[in-house]
């Protein structure tokens, strides 16, 4: 199994290697959704022990982000 680079090097680093930029920006929005997402303490805390009713309220915090 071959993995792929997604996340760029550092610029002073000797060999720099390729890696996907489009990639690296789907991931990027995807990690501050996630950041946003944790934002609301509620999420962050998991205090609901319901896997249904912390996805219900992932989901609903969701769209109070979207529609901001």
């Amino acid at each position: 199994m071959q993995a792929t680079v997604v996340i760029p090097q550092k610029r002073n680093r000797k060999d720099q290697r390729p890696y996907d930029a489009d990639l690296y920006k789907e991931r990027n929005i995807i990690e501050r959704f996630f950041n946003k997402l944790k934002q609301f303490r509620r999420v962050a805390t998991r205090h609901d022990k319901r896997l249904v009713n912390f996805m219900g309220f992932v989901k609903l915090t969701a769209i109070a982000i979207w529609l901001r």
